[in-house]
């Protein structure tokens, strides 16, 4: 016979009341993985966060500014797959209140101004294309015009392919700018999240002053089956872990949540923004690599690249006695 008590209260507990961790399968009541920060109390296993909590995470207290709030993708191409590429960025919107993959503004860590961008991977995989390219590019060049350090939070599947080649344009039109932080002094810092793979890693993401992972983060160009076909040999299992890139020296440190924050105020000190006077480095000075190679590209094919990549290039004189110019277009600083 079943006893019921008088003031007793039978509580319902639905699937929106918990979450299965997908690493030790523990369950863990949702209030109590927020109050964690989205990490698993049981393995440390760290979920994917949504752009408000990244900032809350990582920014003071109502110190975020949005910039470029009111941009969004249109439909260039007229793609339709399974179903019309418009209807897809409504759904999106729709599902996460925003109007794009990433968001872009200033505000300030421990008081320390900084332009920061994030992804949030629910917005269609988090996939670039050519708002989010434009977006990440003004972040930069805002970085450089008012000489404060640039931060980015990727969490991305790639280029989008429902706008094809315009996507791909976006890695030179993102890496561009950079070259131009890199010679003024002005630092970048990169910060890994699960995933960060495709043309996102292949352009800005891995181009940090300091890049910085969180725990477990998968971070690749391709698949784990693509790569292995690639290469025509069998990969090492977790090769696309944090951890094994931390090994393999392409990740400079591995960070828990917990203290990304305090990690990214004490960088801030360690590499603070060079003196104006003192940040001017040359094109013949500039040492060889990934920015300087892009910067020349951008440098040797002149306005055809220009629009595309978010700089004006000056023309070089008639007589051909000088190299162009690249400089940031007044109208989008």
């Amino acid at each position: 016979m079943q006893i019921k008590l008088p003031f007793s209260r039978r509580r319902e507990v639905t699937a929106e009341t918990w979450t299965v961790c997908p690493s030790c399968e523990s369950q863990i009541f949702n209030r109590q993985l927020e109050r964690n920060l989205r990490v698993c109390p049981t393995c440390g296993h760290h979920f994917r966060m949504g752009i408000g909590q990244r900032i809350e995470l990582l920014l003071d207290d109502r110190s975020f500014v949005e910039h470029d709030a009111g941009l969004e993708s249109g439909d260039p191409l007229g793609f339709h797959d399974q179903k019309p590429y418009v209807q897809r960025l409504e759904s999106s919107r729709a599902k996460t209140g925003l109007r794009e993959a990433a968001v872009w503004g200033i505000g300030t860590i421990d008081g320390q101004r900084v332009a920061i961008g994030l992804f949030d991977f629910h917005f269609m995989g988090g996939s670039m294309g050519s708002v989010v390219g434009e977006k990440l590019a003004r972040c930069f060049e805002t970085a450089l015009a008012e000489r404060i350090p640039a931060v980015v939070v990727s969490a991305s599947g790639g280029a989008r392919m429902q706008e094809g080649t315009l996507s791909l344009l976006q890695l030179a039109k993102t890496t561009a700018p950079l070259s131009h932080l890199d010679a003024a002094g002005i630092p970048f810092f990169s910060i890994l999240t699960d995933p960060t793979t495709g043309g996102v890693l292949a352009s800005f993401a891995s181009l940090g002053d300091v890049i910085l992972a969180e725990p477990k983060a998968l971070i690749g160009f391709a698949g784990a089956r693509v790569a292995s076909g690639t290469v025509g040999e069998d990969l090492p299992e977790g090769f696309q872990s944090a951890e094994s890139l931390l090994e393999h020296g392409f990740v400079d440190g591995i960070v828990p949540r917990s203290e990304l924050r305090t990690t990214l105020s004490r960088l801030l000190h360690l590499l603070p923004v060079a003196a104006a006077e003192d940040g001017g480095q040359t094109a013949e000075t500039r040492g060889w690599g990934p920015i300087g190679v892009l910067s020349g590209m951008a440098e040797r094919f002149g306005t055809a690249v220009s629009e595309t990549i978010g700089i004006e290039v000056e023309q070089p004189p008639a007589d051909g006695s000088g190299p162009a110019a690249p400089r940031a277009r007044e109208d989008e600083r």
